[in-house]
């Protein structure tokens, strides 16, 4: 999946302002890495590729804070109980501020809270969209180490003229610290217990020979884009409350970019043949399932063609089996002088043994296998009485005007 990095500028943003940027096919290696204007940064590769903005370090300040419990989600509740926390802390008034918590955050648990300024953030995120590349996700470059035993790590960056040193997983109160990369903050960054494990010191070129020269020790050499690479990777997302809630383009965005994932990414790659192999097994398992039912039918077609066949064998051509059948008895009922369910006889004898026996009629007209009853004058119950004495023996009576309708009940 295409995804664009865009590294946020500290100051605010105009048509002119640079904006650092990755562009990578897979997440993995940075296919471009340059600065632009918002203008003329580059466009994912695929149509729904991803936009990652990457906040600066500088931009962001962090906080340990317990939720009360009742507390969970982005509601405005949540955002009201992280101003009344954060408010003696903070040197800005809390209104002024965009705050984020960390992933998977829990009621009545310490978390990380992630702050910086909401007109700036809103300023960088809205110049992208504007230049229609839209925001997925926003990320800190540099995060607390949540795992359950974090290691102290050192970043040298910037420049030689403004180089810092970045401090993450020192301890569970300080998150993120930056320091000066100069000998003060060298000294307050290094452990003083000589029996400390090994740390890992990784700067950027630029700052690579003056990182040795203070620490006395060799770093390992990073390029910006692969940190840039590495904080698109991590589990944060800042748009959270009045960010999450505004751009109908970013939501849209982001479940473009969970489907893409699901698609193509390598490690769905077992969930994909999973989902294939079950669709592949339930298409195999409806044409069996069709299949048979197709022959259960043609069986039965055979069956009723056989007992038409067997029953009268002068019909020799088999076209519609029911139909043939039912005129075939029809014939052989009046050839032997047999009454049917639809002569008038069998019609008045279902009558008279379901009207009361104190009720004459005036009229019978017979008419194609149902009679028309007239002067019978039955009240409501006793139509409804005779009509389930006339069901049972497989007729059915409607009231129709002063009349009667009797008939048989399959005619209706």
């Amino acid at each position: 999946m295409s995804t664009l990095i865009v590294y946020l500028p500290l100051e605010s943003a105009g048509p002119a302002t640079l904006y650092g940027y990755v562009l990578t096919p897979d997440r993995r290696a940075p296919a471009s890495a340059a600065s632009a204007p918002v203008a003329l940064l580059p466009q994912p590769a695929q149509s729904n590729g991803e936009v990652v903005a990457v906040v600066p370090i500088a931009a962001l300040s962090w906080h340990r804070v317990t939720l009360p419990p009742g507390t969970s989600g982005t509601s405005a509740r949540l955002r009201a109980v992280l101003d009344g926390l954060l408010e003696e802390r903070l040197l800005d008034d809390p209104e002024a501020l965009h705050f984020a918590i960390e992933p998977q955050a829990r009621a009545d648990a310490t978390v990380w809270v992630a702050a910086c300024n909401k007109a700036w953030l809103r300023g960088a995120i809205g110049a992208l969209e504007a230049a229609r590349r839209p925001v997925s996700r926003i990320v800190p470059e540099f995060a607390p180490d949540m795992s359950p035993a974090p290691q102290l790590s050192l970043h040298a960056v910037g420049t030689p003229e403004e180089a810092s040193l970045v401090m993450t997983g020192l301890s569970t109160h300080s998150g993120v610290t930056v320091l000066p990369l100069s000998r003060a903050g060298v000294a307050l960054a290094l452990p003083t217990d000589p029996d400390a494990s090994p740390i890992e010191v990784v700067a950027e070129p630029a700052v690579a020979e003056l990182a040795e020269q203070l620490l006395q020790r060799q770093v390992r050499l990073e390029q910006p884009a692969q940190r840039w690479l590495r904080a698109a990777a991590s589990p944060w997302d800042l748009a959270q409350f009045e960010l999450a809630n505004s751009g109908r383009s970013r939501a849209m965005k982001r479940l473009g970019t969970y489907w893409l994932a699901l698609a193509r990414a390598p490690q769905w790659r077992a969930v994909r043949w999973g989902f294939g192999l079950l669709l592949l097994a339930n298409l195999a398992g409806l044409n069996a399932w069709a299949w048979r039912e197709r022959s259960t039918l043609e069986q039965e077609r055979t069956a009723v063609r056989a007992a038409l066949t067997q029953t009268f064998p002068n019909v020799r051509v088999v076209v519609d089996a029911p139909v043939q059948m039912e005129r075939e008895v029809a014939a052989l009922r009046q050839a032997t002088g047999a009454a049917s369910g639809r002569d008038l006889e069998s019609l008045l004898g279902a009558l008279s043994a379901a009207a009361p026996a104190s009720k004459s009629v005036n009229a019978i007209e017979f008419v194609a296998g149902e009679i028309r009853v007239k002067g019978l004058d039955l009240n409501p119950g006793e139509t409804a009485s005779a009509n389930r004495t006339l069901q049972a023996a497989g007729y059915v009576a409607r009231p129709e005007g002063d009349s009667l309708l009797v008939r048989p009940e399959a005619a209706r």
